[in-house]
C-alpha cells in the first residue's frame, strides 16, 4: 500500500506553495510568457486575454481558493502539504491507456481516431460522476457528518478512493451515448471498439485500489494470495474496531465475546469467551504524543475498550505493525480484467454483428464481478439477502447483456461489415 506517492510541502523558503505563493507566481509568469510569445507572433495581448481570460481566471481561483482547502493538515489543524495520491495517479494512467487502446482499435474498425479523443472527455466526466455518485449513495452514512461544506469537499475528494466500477460504467456509457446520439454515430459498433478498453482501465484502476488499501477481500490465512495492510489503512481500522486485531471476536448485537485467540493481545489481558464488550473505539489520548510534522491521517491511535465493566487500553506501539491477512481481491480483479480485455480484443469483431463484443464484455465482467464479491468483505447483503449491491447489479447487467445479444441476433438485422469510409465528426 502506498496511499501518498508524494507530499508537496506547504511552504518553500517560508512562502506558501498554494494560495498566494509559489504556484500563483509560476502561473503569472506563464501568463506573461504566453502574452510575450503571442506579441512576437503579431497577436495583441488584449486579444489573447479577451479569448482566454476565463481559463486563466479559473486557474487563479483554483490556486488561491480551492487548493489551500484540500491541503492535508496535522493534528493541530495546520496545513502540512498537498498529497499526490497513488490512487489518483493510477486512475489517470488507466484513463490514458484506455483512450490510447480505443484510438488504435477505432482506426482498425473504420472510425476516425479523433472521434475517440472527442468522446473521451464526455465518457471520463460521466464515469467519474457515476462512480462517485454510486459510492456516495451506497455509503451515504459516511457523508452525513459535518457541515454541508465539509460534506461537499468530502464527496468531491474522489482521488483518495471511493469510486465504484459499476457506477463508472453506467455514467461513462450514458455520457458517451448522448454524444454519439447528437452526432448520429453508430452506437453498437462504437461500443465494440471501446468496451474492451474499459477493462484495461479497470486493470490499472484496481492497482490503484491496492495502493489505496480499499476494495479488499475477507480474512484468510497468510498465503501467496493474501495481503497485509499497514496501520490507518481501511482494513487495519476495521480490524481494530471489530476486535480481530486484538485477537477476539464478539457479537455486534449482544456484545458477547465468542472467541479469543490464544497468545493474542486480548488473551494477555485475560479477556475470555462469554465476557461482554460495551465499548470499543480508537484511543484519542494517544494522539497527544503524536508528531506534528505529519498529516493527521498518518497519526496512529491506540484502542480503548470496556469489557465486563473494566477499562482496557492498548497503545499504538503495542498493536501489530500490519493488519491480519486478507484476500488480494484487488489483484484478482485487476488480473481478470486484463484477461477479459485481451480476450475481447482477440475476437474477430468485423465478422460479427455490431454490438456483439460490447455485450460479451458486459456479460463477462458481470460474471467476474459476481464471483469476486464472494471473497470481498466490504459490502453487506442487500434486500434481505446475502447478495451485495454489486452482485445484484451484476445480475441486472448479465440479464441486460443476454437480452441485448438476443436482440442483435434475433432481430432482422444484417451482419456487420467494415465500412468503406471512415466515420467522421460532424
Amino acid at each position: 500500500m502506498q496511499r501518498t506517492l508524494l507530499l508537496i510541502p506547504h511552504e518553500l523558503a517560508g512562502i506558501p506553495v498554494f494560495g498566494v505563493g509559489w504556484l500563483l507566481l509560476v502561473l503569472l509568469i506563464s501568463l506573461a510568457i504566453r502574452l510575450g510569445v503571442s506579441k512576437l507572433r503579431g497577436l495583441s495581448p488584449v486579444e489573447i486575454l479577451s479569448r482566454e481570460w476565463l481559463l486563466w481566471t479559473a486557474m487563479v481561483a483554483g490556486i488561491v481558493l480551492i487548493l489551500p482547502r484540500v491541503e492535508l493538515t496535522n493534528l493541530d489543524g495546520m496545513p502540512v502539504g498537498m498529497a499526490i495520491r497513488g490512487y489518483g495517479v493510477m486512475l489517470l494512467l488507466a484513463v490514458g491507456t484506455a483512450v490510447w487502446l480505443a484510438a488504435y482499435r477505432a482506426k482498425r474498425r473504420g472510425f476516425d481516431k479523433e472521434l475517440i479523443y472527442s468522446v473521451a472527455p464526455w465518457a471520463f466526466a460521466g464515469g467519474i460522476v457515476g462512480a462517485r455518485t454510486f459510492y456516495v449513495i451506497q455509503y451515504r452514512e459516511k457523508f452525513n457528518v459535518g457541515t454541508w461544506g465539509e460534506r461537499l469537499i468530502e464527496i468531491l475528494t474522489f482521488t483518495q478512493g471511493g469510486l465504484v466500477v459499476y457506477g463508472s460504467f453506467i455514467g461513462g456509457v450514458l455520457a458517451a451515448s448522448i454524444y454519439l446520439y447528437r452526432k448520429k454515430l453508430p452506437w453498437l459498433k462504437f461500443g465494440d471498439v471501446v468496451v474492451p478498453c474499459m477493462f484495461l482501465g479497470v486493470f490499472l484502476g484496481r492497482m490503484g485500489c491496492v495502493m489505496n488499501g480499499c476494495c479488499y477481500g475477507g480474512r484468510c490465512e497468510d498465503h501467496a494470495m493474501a495481503l497485509k495492510f499497514p496501520p490507518n489503512s481501511p482494513v487495519y481500522t476495521e480490524q481494530k474496531l471489530n476486535g480481530e486485531l486484538l485477537g477476539f471476536r464478539f457479537d455486534p448485537e449482544s456484545g458477547r465475546i465468542t472467541n479469543v485467540v490464544p497468545g493474542s493481545l486480548a488473551a494477555q489481558k485475560n479477556i475470555r469467551t462469554g465476557q461482554q464488550v460495551t465499548f470499543l473505539d480508537h484511543d484519542a489520548n494517544s494522539l497527544a504524543s503524536a508528531p506534528r510534522d505529519i498529516p493527521a491521517e498518518d497519526a496512529r491511535t491506540g484502542i480503548v475498550a470496556t469489557i465486563d465493566g473494566q477499562r482496557m487500553r492498548w497503545e499504538p506501539s503495542e498493536l501489530p505493525d500490519t493488519a491480519l491477512p486478507v484476500f488480494a481481491a484487488q489483484i484478482l480483479s485487476s488480473v481478470t480484467a486484463l484477461l477479459l480485455c485481451i480476450t475481447l480484443c482477440l475476437i474477430p469483431d468485423s465478422k460479427l454483428r455490431d454490438g456483439t463484443v460490447m455485450m460479451l464484455g458486459f456479460a463477462g465482467y458481470a460474471v467476474l464481478r459476481f464471483v469476486l464479491e464472494l471473497i470481498r468483505d466490504d459490502e453487506g447483503g442487500q434486500f434481505g439477502t446475502s447478495l451485495s449491491i454489486s452482485q445484484w447489479v451484476s445480475i441486472c447487467v448479465l440479464t441486460g447483456a443476454l437480452v441485448g445479444l438476443c436482440w442483435i441476433y434475433l432481430a432482422n438485422r444484417n451482419p456487420s461489415s467494415v465500412q468503406k469510409n471512415a466515420a467522421k465528426l460532424d
